[in-house]
């Protein structure tokens, strides 16, 4: 499992762009909310730490994993974004529901890369467990918001080198 291998929280900062200036948009499921939550306050944590303002992130909340791509695309068609978070828990069940949400939220995201021109981040937890998840979200492997944010700065300065 990669996380064994590394903790989503650990990162060099001295390789991480920084955010004074950029605007970021989360939208994150309030389904599996303690550890949405979680997932959420690391991602504004890092992007403050990193210098974006508090008021150039925007977050909105949407019911479930399914909405986090259309609640993206909203924010980059009537938002002026330079990166859009999804945010998000899908833990296994005993039906195939699970991977019908796994499968669309990371399809939809890949889209929206495509036909869009700000990077959207996959910050979608897919795990087995509720105690996985925990793990995952501020626990023993760090906190994927973290590692959301991280990709965002990352994939912003990206974008504009090749601009």
């Amino acid at each position: 499992m990669a996380t064994e291998l590394q903790n989503l929280s650990l990162y060099d900062p001295n390789s991480t762009p920084q955010g004074e200036g950029k605007r970021i948009g989360i939208v994150v499921s309030e389904w599996n909310r303690p550890v949405t939550g979680n997932l959420l306050n690391g991602a504004v944590t890092t992007l403050q730490r990193f210098g974006v303002r508090q008021e150039d992130i925007v977050v909105e909340h949407v019911p479930g994993s399914f909405e986090l791509t259309y609640g993206a695309k909203k924010l980059i068609e009537k938002m002026n974004l330079d990166s859009v978070i999804v945010i998000g828990c899908v833990i296994q069940g005993e039906t195939p529901h699970f991977t019908f949400v796994c499968e669309s939220v990371t399809q939809g995201v890949t889209d929206l890369n495509l036909q869009h021109d700000i990077p959207v981040i996959f910050g979608l937890l897919t795990t087995n467990t509720l105690e996985q998840a925990k793990a995952r979200s501020g626990g023993r492997h760090g906190n994927k918001g973290d590692e959301a944010a991280i990709t965002a700065l990352k994939m912003i300065a990206l974008n504009e080198k090749y601009r």
